[in-house]
């Protein structure tokens, strides 16, 4: 392809950024959505080709481009899209900023990597694998050039079902012409080499000549010739990792070792069960006195009084922490003076100096004895600190919430022992604990830990210093979450005063405080206001941010959420169709916030009426969903249910109690048979009955409802009373109208009984 190519209409390709046997890599710009991706390029396939093969391979490539665009997970490189241009087969993949792991053997002179970045490399693509693997996908071509290292520390394969498409056209390694599984040589499975049943199991051996390589330099058969390199694979027992360097683990070792055995049912069952081994190892190798860490001085759990240095393991490492924070590199460390700070660094920075715990008042007269003065932490201890606080920031961003939370809780007990309770990096350190158990649905523990962290800081900083009004902040949050609105709104409006009062009616800060009372009203019911809020915030934003940017089009979605709530569906329609349109410009079609305000666009044509249309959008909104999530991805299976819905107002019942049924077979088995949606789902397989006559049928799915929402949120529960008053409904259609009148009336007295208990 020609460099400034522009593929249909649409990709631009700027550099070549790559090559091999089967085509091309391009940076290029998305044109119509103003961002930058890598496009592939396969080979043309060249006139010489039958056009019945081109034409099935057509098919393939399509088939298989499909494939990878489905999958969805952090450690797989995402595919946006795909197609032929000028009789080049196209992929379009996400721009990845990184390294692949053959790069990295190249950038290390010794030719390997640190046993700590083989070790997290291995758990990483061990994940990816096993999600993949579960997709039904092999991906048959696992290799060092195929896996990227990205700058963030996350790892991501590349290239499934590229493989296979591979050995269609006829790129195989020519080692022994026709007849060879397509795969390197050099990471090929005993059953790839013989033409055998491939399954997952392929994938593990590939892996293990992998990290071979990669703890070692080279691979386990780096035979010049290939036939001989293929015959080791076959028939060779390769030489243990400890033989050719003395710093790996035992444990990583029979790991390797392990997925190298020449047949498959002698090597890990699962990508699952041999990550499980990788993070069961890991943890026991880190515990002091454990027999997997690589050789080196003894790690103290605290560092000594301020005589001598502590020390630490290989770069600076403490044994609780996981091996891969071992090998990071130390932040540089600023100066500071030994009193007590007045603001708090960027949480990012980590320390930016030193800080001792203020003493008791100098002198004899002193009321009481003098506190201890706290030892100066070394410029070490700092360092280490920075850089397990920079590491736990970097699982954040890559929602690996639950390790980001063992680091977080690692420092911060570090930092209140070294620095003390109050000093504000032990507090931002606890900020990102609180922040952690949110994201992991320990919402409780959050709240405990934000009003510690707020108490903390507005003793050290002052109440209205930005650190502890963002603490504070995240407290409302989390009461919200526990459905505590009326002292989250307490609280959200102290705040709202104070930004407003410290930082000006504008700023972004005080606009998100703003935005979050908004949402908040509404949970209280005061829909009017939560809608004249969310406006004022919408153009605010606007005016500070631009029309597009995201947090405004976070707040004109709830002005569109306010007004379907008041009934003002023409309005709420309009305004979530502008929001879905920038969104789709802002942050690509695909993007959840994207995919949300379109299921939303259906919700208000249905309100409207107009469920022919709304029934097409989610047509397409299933499809797209599928694709991007997977198709039991509880958004995807959302937004079935919506078209069932729809079904069934434009009376195909028929159709709408199997769409239903469909949805509520597959919600029970992946949320549970007591999950709200798994419940509103099987309340829409009874209204189907209903409207097609069987009522019986309807009653018994009814009152299973009516069973499970009494028995999960209590008797007195608005949607319990809503499932009640649906069986008595259902029992006056059956004629039985005495037991109907004695459901209405329990349900009578029970709302009665509630409301008395909220006076």
């Amino acid at each position: 392809m020609a460099e400034t190519s522009l593929i249909q209409g649409r990709y631009r390709l700027l550099d070549l950024i790559g090559r091999g046997g089967m085509g091309e890599v391009w940076r290029a710009r998305d044109e119509s959505l103003g961002r930058h991706v890598a496009v592939k390029c396969l080979k043309p396939l060249g006139p010489q080709q039958d056009r019945s093969f081109t034409r099935v391979l057509r098919e393939r490539f399509r088939r298989e481009a499909r494939v990878a665009a489905a999958l969805q997970h952090r450690g797989v490189t995402v595919v946006h899209d795909f197609g032929e241009h000028d009789g080049v087969l196209y992929l379009v993949m996400e721009l990845l900023e990184g390294r692949n792991l053959s790069q990295l053997l190249e950038d290390n002179g010794r030719g390997r990597l640190p046993v700590p970045d083989v070790v997290d490399i291995a758990e990483q693509v061990a994940d990816a694998l096993a999600y993949t693997h579960e997709q039904g996908i092999v991906h048959r071509d696992l290799k060092p050039a195929n896996i990227m290292r990205l700058a963030d520390g996350a790892v991501k394969i590349c290239d499934f079902g590229i493989a296979r498409l591979g050995h269609d056209i006829g790129f195989t390694s020519k080692l022994t012409g026709t007849g060879i599984a397509m795969g390197t040589p050099h990471y090929m499975s005993p059953e790839q080499i013989g033409g055998g049943h491939i399954d997952h199991r392929s994938d593990l051996y590939s892996l293990g000549c992998v990290l071979y390589e990669i703890t070692t330099g080279a691979p386990p058969f780096d035979q010049d010739d290939a036939w001989a390199v293929l015959l080791g694979h076959r028939d060779t027992t390769p030489r243990p990792l400890r033989s050719r360097r003395s710093d790996v683990p035992e444990f990583l070792d029979g790991i390797v070792r392990d997925l190298l055995a020449k047949t498959p049912d002698e090597r890990p069952p699962d990508a699952t069960a041999l990550r499980h081994r990788i993070i069961a190892a890991r943890s026991l190798a880190e515990r002091p006195g454990g027999q997997g860490r690589p050789p080196g001085p003894p790690t103290l759990a605290h560092p000594p009084s301020a005589a001598g240095s502590p020390s630490h393991g290989p770069g600076g490492a403490d044994p609780r922490l996981p091996a891969w924070t071992y090998g990071m590199t130390i932040g540089r460390l600023a100066t500071g003076s030994l009193t007590r700070r007045t603001a708090q660094p960027d949480p990012a920075a980590g320390l930016t100096g030193e800080w001792t715990t203020p003493s008791g008042p100098a002198g004899p007269a002193s009321a009481g004895p003098r506190r201890p003065e706290r030892p100066t932490p070394s410029p070490e201890q700092i360092a280490v600190l920075n850089s397990r606080h920079s590491a736990g920031l970097s699982l954040g961003r890559l929602g690996r919430w639950d390790e980001a939370g063992e680091v977080h809780r690692a420092v911060a007990a570090e930092r209140e022992h070294t620095l003390g309770p109050d000093h504000p990096d032990t507090l931002g350190s606890r900020y990102e604990v609180g922040f952690t158990l949110s994201r992991t649905g320990r919402t409780a523990d959050a709240l405990r830990e934000f009003v510690r962290v707020a108490e903390g800081r507005e003793r050290t900083l002052g109440a209205d210093h930005p650190d502890t009004l963002a603490a504070r902040q995240e407290t409302a949050y989390v009461l919200g979450q526990l459905g505590r609105h009326f002292e989250a709104h307490e609280v959200y409006a102290a705040v709202l005063a104070s930004r407003q009062r410290t930082m000006g009616a504008d700023h972004p800060d005080t606009l998100r405080c703003r935005h979050n009372l908004a949402f908040n009203l509404s949970r209280l019911g005061r829909i009017e206001d939560s809608y004249r809020t969310a406006l004022d915030v919408a153009r605010a934003r606007t005016r500070v941010l631009g029309a597009t940017h995201p947090d405004t089009l976070v707040t004109r979605y709830e002005v569109a959420y306010a007004l379907g709530t008041l009934g003002r569906w023409t309005e709420a329609l309009r305004t979530y169709r502008e929001v879905a349109a920038g969104r789709a410009q802002a942050l690509g079609g695909d993007h959840p916030d994207t995919l949300a305000a379109r299921y939303e666009v259906g919700i208000s044509l249905g309100r409207l009426g107009r469920s022919t249309e709304a029934l097409e959008l989610y047509r397409e909104l299933v499809g797209d969903r599928a694709r991007v999530h997977g198709p039991t991805d509880p958004e995807t299976l959302r937004a079935r249910h919506g078209l069932g819905v729809n079904l069934g107002r434009l009376a195909r019942w028929e159709e709408a109690l199997a769409e239903s049924r469909d949805v509520c077979a597959i919600r029970e088995r992946v949320l549970g048979p007591d999950h709200p949606d798994t419940l509103v789902s099987r309340r829409e397989v009874a209204v189907g009955l209903g409207w097609l006559g069987r009522w019986s049928d309807a009653l018994t799915v009814y009152r299973a409802v009516a069973e499970s929402r009494e028995r999960v949120l209590g008797p007195d529960h608005p949607d319990a009373l809503a499932s009640r008053n649906d069986e008595a409904h259902c029992l006056e259609q059956l004629g039985r109208g005495a037991e109907a009148v004695e459901l209405y009336r329990r349900v009578a007295a029970l709302r009665r009984q509630r409301e008395a208990g909220r006076r």
